[in-house]
C-alpha cells in the first residue's frame, strides 16, 4: 500500500489529450505500464520512435540507433547521424513560416527591464556572434567556459558556441574566482564569456572581477568576452578582453556546423565534496534529445506553450530549460533576479505576465514562500499553468499540498522529477496518463530501465534499496571528461553493466517510488537505515518548522545518529516548549531509538542559488570539518551558525 492518497487524478479526457497518451496509441498501447514495459524491453525500437514524436531534424539519417560493441558504459547512439543542436533549437523554427515570428525567448530583468525575441530575431543575433566567436578563432572542438547570469546573451552564447562546433561548459553565476579557475583548468577552455556584472535583489553583483582573478590562473585562456549588462566600470586588458558589442557587429548569415551526433556540445561540471569537480560530457544527439522528450512527451510541452524552470544556467535544469522548451518550438522565460524580489509574489507575477504553462520550482523554494502566506498568489491570474514540475530534492507533504491546492487550485497536476546531471533529464516522473500523489513519483520515465536494489544486487519493492538502471539511454554522459576511471567507479563499479545512481528509493506495491535521499547522505542508526529525508519529514508535519535538515554524525553506541537543523515560520514560539513537543514528535513518528535527540533552530540553511539544502555543508560545519567546494553556496552565513553550534557542542561534551 502506498503512504499517500492520490491527490490528482487525471479524466478520461485529459489523459486522452496529453502527448504521451496520443503517442502511445499510435504505437499501440493505452496502458502506461505495458508501454513502458516494451520500452525497456527493446530500447531501440523506443529511442527510434522518440526520435520520430520529437521531429528530430538530422541533417544526415542514422543507419544504426544504437551500438553496444564497446559496452554498456559507452553506447554510441544514432551511428552515423549529423544534425546539430542549434539548428534542433532555433534554425528550423527560424525558418519555418508559421513558426519565425512567434516567441522563443521571454527575459526579465531584476530590475524589471524585459525584452522578447521571435524565433527568427533570436537566430539573428545568434548568427552574428558566430560569426565573431568565429572571426576570434573559436572552431570545431574548442572549449568555452560561460560565466553568466540568466541574460539573454547567456542563451544567445550557447547556441552561437554549438554553430561553429565548439563545446561550452556553463558554471554557476554565484561562484567566485577559485571553483571558476578550477572548471577552466579542468577543461583546458580557450575562452570565457561573462558579464560586467548582474542585478540581485536590487544591487549590483560584480562578475568581471571574480573572472579576473580566475583568468590569471588559467594560460589556456585567449579571449574574456564581456557583456556589459550594468555599464559598471571594470578592468579592460586590451590584448584579452573584447566587449560584446564587438563580437555582435557581423553578418547574420551563418552556415550551422554538421556535427556527428556524438560530438559533444556541453561539457557541464558537478560540484566535487573535495578535488576536482565531474566533468559531464553531453553530445549533439544526447541530452537535447533526452530534455526534450521529457519536457515535450512526458510534461506535455507543445509549440503552443511557455516554459518557466527558476534556475541558473550552471545547474542542469538551466539547459533542460533551454532544449526542454525550444527543441519542442515552445517559448521559453529567463528571469534574472529573485521570486520574492521586491515583494514575495515576483515568481507568480512572471507566470501571470508571460502566460507561463510549465513552471519548474524546487521544494525549499516552496517552503520559504509558505512563510509569505497564499494572499501573495491570489493576487495574480496563474489559470495559464498547466503544470508545475519539481526537481532538486525530495518533498515534504505540507509544502507540497500547499503548492498544489493554492498555486494550481487542486487542479494542476505537479511533476515530480529526479534524476541529474549526468541523465540529460529524469529516471522518475509523474506521468500525466496515472494518478499522482504528493512527494513519490508514480512512474519511471519512459526507456529508463529502472530497479530498486538491495546491497546483493536483487530487486526489492516495499524496502529501502539503490535506484539502478540496468540499460543505457539517449543522454547518459559520454564518461567524464578525461576520466574514464572515475566515471566507471562513480557509476559502473557496484554491479556489473549496472547504473547505480546513487539515491536510495523504495518502490511500494502500487509501483509508486520514494526517494529518502541520497545513498551518501543516508544515515545508520544502530543498524538501521533512516533517510534525512524522512526525519525532515516530520519535522516539518509541525506547523511552527517551515524546513529542516538532517545529518548524521558518529555515536559512541549506535554508531551514528540524526541531528537536526530547522527553520520556524516565526520567532514567537518559546524555543523550550517548541523543542519539547518536537522532540515527542519524532519519538511518536519514528520510534525513541531512531529520532534526533539533538535539534537546533537556526536562522537558515545552506542552500544553492536553485534552493538546494546542501546537506554535506550542515555535515562538515556542524563537524568543525573542512567543507570542500562551497561555492556554490547562496548563503555562507548560514554555515558559520552551524558551526559555531558545533563548537559549543563539542565543548559541553
Amino acid at each position: 500500500m502506498s503512504t499517500y492518497e492520490n491527490a490528482w487524478v487525471p479524466s478520461k479526457e485529459q489523459k486522452e489529450a496529453t502527448r504521451l497518451f496520443r503517442w502511445m496509441k499510435k504505437l499501440g498501447y493505452t496502458n502506461y505500464d505495458m508501454f513502458y514495459n516494451h520500452s525497456v524491453e527493446n530500447i531501440e525500437w523506443f529511442w527510434e520512435e522518440a526520435t520520430k514524436e520529437l521531429e528530430i531534424d538530422w541533417y544526415t539519417p542514422f543507419k544504426k540507433t544504437i551500438n553496444l560493441s564497446k559496452g554498456m558504459m559507452y553506447p554510441q547512439w544514432f551511428e552515423g547521424g549529423e544534425l546539430n543542436v542549434a539548428h534542433l533549437s532555433l534554425d528550423r523554427w527560424a525558418e519555418d513560416p508559421l513558426k519565425k515570428n512567434t516567441t522563443a525567448l521571454y527575459w526579465e530583468g531584476d530590475d524589471g527591464s524585459t525584452i522578447s525575441y521571435s524565433f527568427k530575431d533570436l537566430q539573428q543575433e545568434v548568427n552574428a556572434i558566430a560569426n565573431g566567436l568565429e572571426s576570434y578563432g573559436i572552431t570545431d572542438g574548442d572549449i568555452i567556459t560561460l560565466y553568466m547570469p540568466m541574460i539573454p546573451e547567456t542563451l544567445i552564447a550557447m547556441l552561437a558556441i554549438s554553430k561553429v562546433g565548439a563545446v561550452f561548459s556553463p558554471a554557476f553565476s554565484g561562484y567566485k574566482a577559485d571553483a571558476i579557475a578550477t572548471r577552466v583548468q579542468a577543461s583546458r577552455a580557450k575562452a570565457l564569456i561573462t558579464a560586467d556584472g548582474f542585478y540581485r535583489r536590487g544591487k549590483t553583483i560584480a562578475m568581471k572581477k571574480e573572472a579576473d582573478l580566475a583568468a590569471e590562473q588559467c594560460p589556456t585562456l585567449d579571449h574574456i568576452f564581456v557583456v556589459e549588462r550594468t555599464g559598471s566600470k571594470i578592468n579592460w586588458k586590451e590584448t584579452r578582453d573584447i566587449p560584446w558589442s564587438r563580437l555582435r557587429n557581423n553578418e547574420t548569415v551563418y552556415n550551422t556546423s554538421v556535427k556527428k551526433a556524438d560530438d559533444p556540445f556541453m561539457l557541464i561540471y558537478t560540484s566535487g565534496t573535495t578535488g576536482k569537480p565531474k566533468g559531464v560530457v553531453h553530445t549533439h544527439a544526447g541530452f537535447p534529445i533526452k530534455s526534450a522528450f521529457d519536457a515535450g512527451v512526458c510534461m506535455d510541452v507543445t509549440k503552443e506553450d511557455t516554459l518557466f524552470w527558476y534556475t541558473d544556467m550552471g545547474w542542469m535544469m538551466g539547459p533542460f530549460l533551454v532544449y526542454g522548451g525550444l527543441v519542442n518550438g515552445a517559448s521559453i522565460v529567463m528571469f534574472e533576479g529573485t521570486p520574492d524580489f521586491p515583494e514575495p509574489d515576483r515568481l507568480w507575477e512572471l507566470v501571470d505576465k508571460y502566460n507561463v504553462t510549465h513552471l519548474g520550482i524546487s521544494p525549499t523554494l516552496v517552503r520559504s514562500m509558505m512563510k509569505h502566506g497564499e494572499d501573495w498568489i491570489t493576487k495574480h491570474d496563474l489559470s495559464s499553468l498547466k503544470l508545475i514540475g519539481s526537481t532538486g530534492e525530495p518533498w515534504n507533504p505540507e509544502p507540497w499540498y500547499w503548492l498544489f491546492k493554492h498555486a494550481g487550485n487542486s487542479k494542476v497536476p505537479i511533476f515530480n522529477y529526479s534524476g541529474g546531471t549526468e541523465i540529460s533529464g529524469g529516471i522518475l516522473g509523474n506521468v500525466l496518463v496515472k494518478p499522482i500523489q504528493p512527494v513519490n513519483f508514480n512512474a519511471a520515465l519512459p526507456g529508463m530501465d529502472v530497479s530498486v536494489l538491495d546491497e546483493e544486487g536483487h530487486p526489492v519493492t516495499g524496502s529501502v534499496g539503490e535506484l539502478s538502471l540496468k540499460q543505457p539511454w539517449v543522454g547518459m554522459t559520454n564518461s567524464f571528461f578525461e576520466d574514464d576511471e572515475r566515471y566507471e567507479q562513480t557509476y559502473w563499479s557496484r554491479f556489473k553493466d549496472t547504473w547505480v545512481h546513487g539515491d536510495w528509493v523504495m518502490k511500494d506495491n502500487e509501483g509508486f517510488y520514494t526517494i529518502t535521499g541520497r545513498s551518501d547522505d543516508v544515515l545508520n542508526v544502530a543498524g538501521k537505515r533512516l533517510g534525512p529525508a524522512e526525519v525532515e519529514s516530520v519535522l516539518v508535519e509541525h506547523s511552527a518548522v517551515v524546513e529542516a535538515g538532517v545529518i548524521g554524525v558518529p555515536h559512541e553506541v549506535k554508531g551514528e545518529e540524526a541531528v537536526a537543523f530547522i527553520v520556524l515560520k516565526t520567532d514567537d514560539h518559546p524555543a523550550t516548549e517548541l523543542l519539547e513537543e518536537l522532540q515527542l514528535h519524532l519519538d511518536q513518528k519514528l520510534g525513541k531509538a531512531l529520532a534526533p535527540k539533538k535539534v537546533f533552530i537556526v536562522k537558515d540553511l545552506p542552500k544553492t542559488r536553485n534552493a538546494k539544502v546542501m546537506r554535506r555543508a550542515i555535515k562538515s560545519a556542524y563537524l568543525n570539518k573542512s567543507s570542500g567546494d562551497l561555492s556554490a553556496l547562496e548563503n555562507p552565513e548560514s554555515v558559520e551558525e552551524i558551526r559555531s553550534i558545533g563548537q559549543r557542542v563539542s565543548s559541553t561534551m
